[in-house]
């Protein structure tokens, strides 16, 4: 038998706990694949050589997107460390083909639709009025003004948020993508959030550790939401305040973070402030996002 059907499943189980969940779901995925092709072509993955990782990747090329074919890379990097085999990945045959691979593909990065405060209120006034629609209304509001991420939203505990006497919410944001050991940031909301989410708590009660929670038969459970969720409240929302499948289809679980940013700059804080408010380390991705609200100024 091959070091790839006898050890790279348990190899990879090294990883957990280093990384977040979603990390080592991609790094399984990816390394399942290249076992795969390489099964297909005859060819023992571990260890690669440089030549079959390059004749991956662009094979993959016009089958993904380059950012796609990059992760994909990564992870037969890392599956070689942890199995302790000569590295194939850092040849420059890698970057030539990388280089392929994106020339191959042009085009701008895909990029949410910010939910703007214009959609925010649209969004609001549409909810139900039942158990989910006070859920979800606090979970909107909150998520616009805490510029968080879908991952971040749903991992909020009840204890991370504290009411403020200005009747505003101060919230500690644990961990994130961009803050893998949990140092934490903390946020403020306005007072229509502080007043949405105490309405949901109101309902929700006492013993339950996520503050969004599921409700099952219109009872809320202990038992935290997945990311996925609050793509559907967003795009669910979208079709019940009437806009086509086009417009729907352009939302996701971002959004909230992107339309926030849109408004902050437009509102006229700096990229910096923005920054900070959001949680990015990086400029290059907040400049992304905030490129449809300058075309909206200047346009």
């Amino acid at each position: 038998m091959t070091i790839a059907q006898i050890d790279w499943h348990s190899e990879l189980q090294r990883l957990d706990g280093a990384y977040a969940p979603s990390t080592m779901r991609s790094y399984r995925a990816d390394v399942e694949v290249f076992v795969r092709w390489c099964d297909g072509q005859g060819i023992d993955p571990f260890p690669a050589d440089t030549p079959t990782v390059c004749a991956f990747l662009e094979t993959q090329g016009p089958l993904h997107s380059p950012s796609t074919v990059r992760r994909r890379l990564y992870a037969i990097r890392k599956i070689h460390r942890l199995l302790d085999l000569p590295d194939p990945t850092y040849a420059e045959d890698i970057n030539l083909s990388l280089r392929r691979v994106r020339r191959a593909k042009l085009g701008r990065p895909k990029q949410a639709k910010g939910l703007t405060r214009e959609f925010l209120e649209k969004f609001l006034g549409v909810q139900p009025d039942t158990p989910w629609g006070l859920r979800n209304r606090a979970m909107l509001s909150l998520g616009y003004d805490l510029l968080t991420r879908r991952s971040e939203l749903v991992a909020l505990r009840t204890e991370d948020v504290v009411w403020r006497s200005d009747g505003t919410l101060r919230v500690l944001i644990r961990r994130s993508k961009a803050d893998p050991f949990g140092n934490g940031r903390t946020a403020f909301t306005s007072r229509r959030s502080a007043k949405l989410l105490e309405e949901w708590l109101e309902f929700r009660g006492l013993g339950i550790e996520p503050l969004f929670c599921a409700i099952y038969q219109g009872k809320a459970i202990d038992r935290a939401l997945s990311v996925t969720t609050v793509k559907r409240i967003i795009k669910t929302a979208a079709s019940r305040a009437g806009y086509d499948a086009s417009v729907v289809g352009a939302f996701s679980g971002h959004s909230m973070r992107v339309g926030a940013a849109q408004d902050l700059l437009c509102a006229g804080y700096d990229t910096v402030a923005i920054m900070r408010a959001g949680g990015w380390k990086s400029v290059n991705v907040l400049a992304r996002y905030l490129e449809q609200a300058e075309f909206n100024v200047w346009g």
